[in-house]
């Protein structure tokens, strides 16, 4: 089991990164803000989990322990596989995710694409007890994820345009609206350009 992975980014692709350490190239699934953070030639160290298939043994990549853990927990309610854990981890921060299942709102679980109604009901009815305590102490209020928003929205639409990948300028934005909830497109738009390459 590979629980860990430091080395050198060859490639960020959509879904992807391309880690290349000790001379093999792994490929490692990761949810958009990780992806964010990978530079071309940067080094990286990733908290991964391998998931063992029939048909398949796939790599999953994380830059914090927040997020490896609940991938954990997300993926151990039944019908939620690694895909759909990556989905939510995409769509919003732990936190967020961490206070829709505290606060019983399968309505913001349920916003992620993928996740329909009664999957987020499972969530919320068998994670409501697991949820780490310093994740429960930091969701405080939960907000809307980016896709929910109308300024954010606008603003990934504005920078997908202009040929940036989706998953980092969705981890951007969702960042950016974290820093400063009443920002405009315009500003987000701004901002954005400065941090994306």
């Amino acid at each position: 089991m590979i629980a860990y992975l430091t080395g050198t980014v060859r490639d960020v692709r959509d879904t992807s990164a391309v880690i290349v350490a000790g001379g093999v190239g792994y490929e490692v699934l990761c949810p958009a803000p990780t992806l964010a953070k990978l530079r071309v030639n940067d080094t990286a160290e990733l908290h991964t989990r391998m998931v063992v298939r029939e048909d398949a043994w796939t790599l999953y990549g994380f830059q914090d322990q927040d997020s490896i853990r609940l991938f954990d927990l997300l993926t151990s309610v039944t019908g939620v596989g690694p895909k759909l854990g990556l989905a939510l981890l995409s769509a919003m921060p732990p936190h967020v995710i961490a206070g829709g299942i505290l606060g019983s709102d399968s309505k913001l679980l349920a916003s992620v694409s993928g996740v329909g109604k009664k999957t987020a009901e499972r969530l919320v009815l068998e994670l409501q007890n697991k949820v780490p305590e310093h994740l429960a102490a930091a969701s405080g209020r939960t907000t809307a994820p980016v896709v929910n928003s109308t300024v954010g929205q606008d603003a990934v639409e504005a920078l997908l345009a202009l040929g940036f990948r989706e998953a980092q300028v969705r981890a951007v934005i969702s960042e950016l609206l974290s820093a400063d909830p009443n920002a405009t497109a315009d500003q987000l738009i701004r901002k954005s350009l400065g941090r994306l390459r």
